[in-house]
């Protein structure tokens, strides 16, 4: 047996697809193997469920392991078009079955054949069954870019040494679940978060649905329609609503011929024998579409002709039809070239994304790959803002019902600043839409365009903004996007304000430093929460929160600020705002120095509360602060070898897979130890510090980057599936008595519970593990700190590289920048949005810069220059004409 590639870990194994795309052989029984169970609440789905995500721009797809797929949409508010619900007859869809009179093979695991073969790939899911004589092939993907539709592709081959007179019918459900989180705040104010799924599925059972015959035969159009109120045409102004009381119709087409039979009666189909053995198996479709309850569906059927080893391939689309679209014109785009509509998909997710080549380390681009399409193709567009969308996902979205932290999204984004700038605006107009006047920056947004009502007053939210927007302008050179005007929440209206992004972001950095401003030690004040939500909340008792709020300080906003709020200061420099620039830049030394006072002779205390609670961090180390404190220039020489071995003593090699968030764990929170954020382990945070790293410690960065990639997880801990693929935000620690899973309550695997007992936790209600994967922190960051590899950084006049990659030979590309290191010498590329003059300065070890060297600029001959151990040049560059250079040994 060939060795697996590494990082497959135990349920699989990644392979290379036909177009050169990284994809995951699933091949785990998950029916009778143990190791396939999670410990979850089973209200929300199978314990054995495993899903990969099929998304594109517009739509994201959860494919199961079982074979059925449930597609998520946001416009009007999130929520799922087709939910699986097997205790009310609801299937999703996306699977269906090949009957030859009283025998069949279906795409619903196990399939009733003899092979079932599973593949999560870019962009689709494919599933390989065969079983009496017969094969079939079926493959659901979104097609690269905005369309809102999957198209499945069935191909079947008659095996059999005779002609087959076949039968194939296509299903997918219409039971809408709305993600609203009042069903969620509802069921934790009676202490049974499992109530949630409940109050959702009432709320769809108010729908009645009906259908419409498309083109003749060609298919079924689907409308949802409230009680007994016909569905009203959505104005140009949207509002703020909790819940989508009309949602968008969907349908279900033949695309490469009429259906010879159709039906929305699925309850008849389905019948006793269910989704494994339906009833309506046994007789074509009875072409009724009068059914407009909760048990009807959209099914059709196509009959197939098949001579001995000949086969046959057919096309059908699923989707919905949201503003702005139009079903002829949807559909007649795909008619074109149904052959190939796979193909070109694939081809396009190899392009415009930020790719890292080594030698000899294969398994890196193919993460890279990988998670570039996890990160745009989770990507959903809000009909309230108008902008696309990067959610968190996981349990936030999926379970819970919001989109936030919103500095969440802004992480998200950071890689798309060197590889699709659009996307980036997108993201920065969207925030900017929910700020209020002053500045405040919501925890969150709920259904579509409401704002989130949490106790949680996040205190860092505008440096993510700032740091974001900032680190875009210097990249892209865009600057005309600061005379953007964008209006403010609640944006509609005839009072609304609508202002530049320029001073939107002055704005916000008033807030930041006004209203929250700093406390007794100069550092910037906490409120009840930072990146930490659980720094006050869950860990200080209630009637001590409000004093906090007054006096309480963050080190870790502190030190943040002495880097983001610099950055913005050079960017408003850049600009041209020179007196604006000097303020903030000052404001941004201030919090460095204060920050350099916090040293306890070990690492950077965390944060200030009150005078009775005083200090905390003086006796743990605390990750969050450190990486800032070195990113944002705070540490000296001195400090600077003692906190890189506390961090790497304490945090870093305790742990397999990235370093913890604590030395040791805290008693008095709420969290268990070692999980969340009493020493879990979260990519988000060991972002920073890798970045931290790089600037210190070459090899330890690499090291921390590795360890914190899906490979490096899946090596580690084989038989915990998410991780290998995709993940949740945060890993339990060695500090946790389950290593390498993510949050659950022992209640799941306790023997001492009862049945039909709530399962609750204080802080949120749900379990990690309800919906460990498809969060985006350990995409994102993964790809981002490429940059830091490289050593990037952006300046008024041009681009800094200080390569601390620890190999030989690499290549760095992206749309925006390139970089590569080879035997001969160096060379790249930069490539801004705007024309202009820029300097390099490219920073070589003393050998390199020892040798003969020689440098091209847009392949004319230069000196070479060498300053204070750096090489120095200028060059030039326009749209779509990058600046080239080369600095060779000979």
């Amino acid at each position: 047996m060939s060795k697996k590639a590494f990082g497959s870990g135990y349920f699989g194994e990644w392979i290379e697809d036909e177009f050169g795309l990284p994809a995951y052989r699933y091949t785990c029984d998950q029916i009778n193997d143990p190791k396939a169970i999670t410990p979850i609440n089973e209200v929300w789905h199978s314990k054995t469920d495993h899903w990969h995500q099929v998304g594109n721009d517009r739509l994201v797809a959860l494919a199961s392991n079982y074979g059925y797929i449930q597609v998520r949409q946001d416009e009007g508010s999130p929520k799922l078009l087709n939910e699986f619900d097997p205790d009310h007859g609801q299937y999703a869809g996306g699977f269906g079955y090949l009957i030859d009179r009283n025998q069949y093979i279906s795409t619903f695991y196990p399939g009733n054949g003899d092979f079932f073969e599973r593949i999560f790939g870019i962009g689709y899911i494919r599933k390989r069954v065969s079983g009496i004589g017969l094969i079939v092939d079926q493959v659901v993907f979104a097609p690269y870019g905005d369309d809102p539709i999957l198209i499945s592709r069935i191909t079947v081959k008659n095996n059999r040494n005779k002609p087959a007179h076949l039968r194939w019918i296509e299903y997918w459900g219409c039971h809408m679940y709305q993600f609203s989180p009042d069903a969620y705040l509802n069921a934790m104010n009676k202490k049974n978060v499992s109530l949630t799924r409940k109050y959702r599925r009432e709320f769809s059972e108010q729908f009645t649905h009906e259908f419409k015959l498309i083109n003749g035969n060609e298919g079924l159009m689907e409308s949802k329609i409230f009680k007994d109120r016909k569905s009203q045409k959505r104005s140009t102004a949207p509002k703020a609503v909790i819940r989508d009381m009309n949602p968008p119709m969907t349908l279900l087409i033949s695309m490469d011929a009429k259906a010879d039979g159709f039906s929305t009666d699925s309850s008849s189909f389905f019948g006793k024998g269910g989704v494994e053995s339906p009833d309506g198996l046994k007789k074509s479709l009875d072409s009724n579409i009068t059914l407009s309850d909760n048990k009807s569906a959209m099914l059709l059927e196509r009959k197939i002709q098949l001579n001995p080893n000949e086969n046959k391939t057919m096309y059908f689309a699923y989707g919905y039809i949201p503003e702005g679209f139009e079903i002829e014109s949807l559909l007649n785009k795909y008619k074109k070239d149904l052959n190939q509509i796979w193909e070109t998909s694939c081809e396009y997710w190899k392009k415009n994304r930020i790719d890292l080549v080594i030698p000899d380390d294969s398994w890196i681009r193919r993460e890279l790959l990988w998670h570039n399409y996890y990160l745009r193709g989770s990507m959903t567009y809000d009909s309230y803002f108008k902008e696309y969308i990067l959610s968190q996902g996981q349990v936030y979205q999926y379970i819970i019902g919001f989109q936030g932290a919103l500095r969440d999204p802004m992480q998200h984004v950071l890689p798309f600043i060197y590889s699709q700038p659009e996307i980036v605006k997108n993201i920065i107009r969207y925030i900017l839409k929910t700020i209020k006047p002053n500045g405040e920056i919501p925890y969150g947004i709920m259904g579509s365009g409401m704002i989130l009502p949490v106790p949680y007053k996040p205190s860092d939210q505008q440096m993510w903004l700032l740091w974001l927007v900032s680190e875009y302008i210097l990249a892209t050179r865009d600057i005309d996007f600061l005379d953007e005007k964008v209006p403010i929440y609640p944006v509609y209206g005839r009072n609304v304000i609508r202002n530049t992004i320029k001073d939107l972001l002055l704005s916000c950095y008033g807030y930041f430093t006004k209203i929250l401003g700093t406390g007794r030690h100069g550092l910037q004040r906490i409120s009840n929460g930072d990146w930490n939500d659980g720094v006050i909340i869950g860990y200080i008792s209630e009637e001590k929160q409000d004093e906090v709020i007054k006096h309480g300080e963050s080190v870790l906003n502190a030190a943040m600020a002495s880097y983001t709020i610099r950055l913005f200061g050079e960017m408003l420099n850049f600009f041209g705002d020179t007196e604006n620039s000097e303020n903030v830049i000052q404001y941004a030394n201030d919090q460095r120095q204060a920050v350099h006072a916090q040293w306890n002779g070990k690492w950077f205390k965390r944060a200030w509360l009150t005078e009775d609670i005083g200090w905390i961090g003086q006796d743990q180390l605390w990750l969050e602060p450190q990486p800032w404190a070195i990113i944002g220039g705070a540490v000296d020489s001195d400090q600077m070898k003692i906190l890189v071995a506390s961090i790497d003593e304490l945090l870093r090699q305790p742990s397999k897979i990235g370093a913890r968030l604590l030395s040791k764990g805290i008693d008095a929170m709420k969290e268990e130890l070692g999980m969340r954020v009493n020493g879990g382990i979260w990519p988000s945070i060991n972002g920073t510090l890798i970045w931290a790293l790089s600037l210190v410690d070459r090899n330890m960065a690499w090291d921390e980057w590795k360890k914190n990639t899906l490979a490096f997880h899946a090596e580690n801990y084989p038989e915990v599936w998410y991780g290998i693929w995709s993940g949740p935000d945060v890993y339990n620690s060695d500090l946790s008595k389950y290593p390498g899973q993510t949050h659950f309550s022992e209640d799941l695997i306790s023997s001492n519970k009862k049945e039909g007992e709530p399962i609750y936790d204080e802080t949120f209600g749900v379990n990690w593990t309800d919906f460990p994967i498809m969060d985006l922190h350990p995409h994102a960051w993964s790809i981002y700190n490429t940059i830091h590899l490289i050593g990037a950084k952006f300046t008024l006049e041009g681009v800094e590289l200080t390569p601390i990659l620890p190999k030989d030979e690499y290549k760095f590309s992206s749309p925006i920048l390139g970089f590569e290191k080879s035997k001969k010498g160096y060379s790249g590329w930069y490539s801004p949005l705007d024309e202009g003059t820029w300097m390099i300065s490219l920073t070589l070890e003393r050998e390199d810069l020892q040798a003969r060297l020689s440098l091209k600029i847009n392949d004319k001959e230069e000196k070479v220059v060498i300053e204070d151990g750096k090489i120095t040049f200028r060059g030039g560059s326009k749209p779509n004409k990058p600046l080239r250079w080369e600095v060779m040994k000979y």
